[in-house]
């Protein structure tokens, strides 16, 4: 097997491609050498300003609150030291591992750009760490997001000095002194500016924000396959969708989830049953007719926060942080507002999608709306209850969902004796846009899963090319229609369907013909 080529830190933005790539599938790194030469020349900047009696923050003063309390040459490692013991201060469960490699990731770009003081050490044992598998452990709860997420990263740079836990490639809990030493990576002493550059910045967040941008891109596909299989198993109209109605509305996304329903209800069999003079229904329910509207209005949302992601990206954040011209500045680029507040949007639009997804499924359900189909899709009415209580799990999936929804970065708590009057709470609103994330898969999939055996239940009839394909994926790891089974296992197995991203890239496959 062929290793896969490293990516190149430092010259270039890196792209939310890139860092899906490294955090999630363990993609090697470099640093780029002119990167590694500017990061030098700044070095010398911080040396000169370390050697000035006046204070310079960051550099010779104590930090936050003690922004202004000198500290002598000689106690100026163990000031970096003091810092980073005392900012590891995370509690709760282990943050995914995916997630601190983007952090990590997202962390060596930015000590790289030669704009953070740090010396080239720094630079090539966080590249080091990250190549060798070396994901330090992270806590769950200890940012505000302001200064950045400031605990998160105190623990990679603490793992980063040869203290606090890491877990190896296999997933083993070590000492990181030990873990170090087995991949031969010398611990850090770190030196003056160098804590602060370490720990200052929306790394955490921005990660988690670009890993959900990657797997709601994924979704929102799927989002149009339950839709149209939905459709088309409930006898709806494909009429709706037309290339020229949605030009009359001229919105971008809605105009692609439409394009990808019309070609995914292309050449259906069942579509074309009801077509006619002789099709007496007026319009359908607003959650199969203005799917292409919800879907649509996710995927705007998703293109406003990859501008912002983009952004993010070509940003280097640090305070204090050392400008082109050699002046050290302080600045309050590490708040993480303009994260947390598409963070929080994007949260908005998944419960909707999933919202919309819901009804669907229960329509599919009721024999009073589902067109002909027996309640709750089950094999003997009275016997079996079908996919009742699937249609329960989707509905509390979606009520949480809603509450999901409310905005994290509204909040603000004071800290440091309001020093950080004003915090953006955008690792929790990252944290709570992950879950929200994995409930729109799995209400999806139960979407899916009914609508699957609803195209089966219309059986002599078939369904398209495109949904059929969907439908046979799914029998291979569901039986069809029958007596009642244990349910759990299959709404699991289509569930990883959803969540591998196989389902979109199946429909893809007939979008792209």
């Amino acid at each position: 097997m062929s290793v896969p080529p490293s990516i190149s830190v430092g010259q270039l933005p890196l792209t939310p491609a890139e860092v899906v790539a490294v955090a999630r599938h363990g993609r090697p790194v470099v640093v780029d050498p002119a990167a590694v030469t500017r990061v030098a020349e700044t070095r010398r900047v911080v040396d000169a300003l370390a050697a000035d009696p006046h204070p310079h923050y960051g550099v010779s003063t104590g930090f936050g609150a003690l922004a202004t309390t000198f500290i002598a040459p000689d106690r100026r490692l163990q000031l970096q030291a003091s810092l980073i013991r005392s900012h590891a201060a995370g509690t709760g469960a282990e943050v995914e591992k995916e997630v601190v490699r983007g952090l990590q990731l997202l962390r060596l770009q930015t000590l790289a750009s030669g704009r953070t003081g740090v010396r080239p050490v720094v630079v090539e044992t966080y590249a080091a760490m990250l190549n060798a598998g070396l994901t330090p452990v992270v806590r769950e709860y200890g940012s505000l997001g302001c200064s950045g997420d400031l605990a998160p990263l105190a623990h990679v740079a603490l793992a980063a000095t040869g203290e606090g836990e890491v877990r190896d490639r296999a997933g083993n809990l070590l000492p990181a002194a030990i873990a170090l030493a087995g991949e031969r990576i010398e611990p850090l002493t770190l030196v003056e500016k160098e804590g602060l550059a370490l720990i200052n910045g929306t790394d955490g967040m921005l990660s988690m924000l670009l890993l959900a941008m990657h797997d709601i891109e994924m979704l929102l596909v799927t989002a149009d396959v339950a839709a149209a299989m939905s459709v088309e198993s409930q006898f709806g109209t494909d009429a709706v969708f037309a290339e020229d109605l949605m030009a009359l509305r001229p919105q971008g996304g809605q105009s692609t989830s439409a394009s990808n329903l019309r070609g995914l209800l292309r050449n259906s069999p069942i579509v074309a049953s009801h077509k006619g003079p002789d099709d007496g229904r007026v319009q359908d329910a607003y959650s199969l007719r203005c799917s292409p509207q919800v879907h649509g209005t996710a995927r705007d949302t998703l293109a406003h926060a990859a501008m912002i992601a983009d952004r993010e990206l070509a940003s280097v954040i640090d305070n204090p942080v050392i400008t082109l011209d050699g002046r050290i500045e302080s600045n309050g680029n590490f708040h993480g507002a303009p994260v947390a507040a598409v963070l929080d949007f994007l949260a908005i639009s998944v419960a909707d999608v999933a919202s919309i997804s819901e009804r669907r499924t229960d329509r599919a359900l009721d024999p009073s709306r589902s067109r002909g189909l027996p309640p709750f899709l089950a094999d003997e009415v009275g016997v079996d209850s079908g996919l009742m209580i699937a249609q329960y799990a989707a509905a509390g999936i979606v009520s949480e969902l809603k509450r999901l929804a409310v905005p994290a970065s509204v909040d603000s708590i004071p800290s440091s004796a309001m020093q950080e009057d004003h915090v953006s709470m955008g690792w929790a609103a990252a944290r709570k846009l992950r879950r929200a994330v994995d409930g729109l898969g799995r209400v999806l999939a139960i979407e899916v899963l009914t609508a699957a055996r609803a195209l089966d239940l219309r059986s002599p009839l078939q369904p398209g090319p495109a949904t059929g394909a969907v439908r046979d994926l799914v029998r291979s790891v569901v039986p069809g229609p029958g007596p009642d089974r244990f349910l759990s296992p299959e709404l699991e197995a289509v569930t990883a369907l959803v969540q591998s991203g196989d389902i979109a890239r199946i429909a893809k496959e007939h979008l792209d013909d």
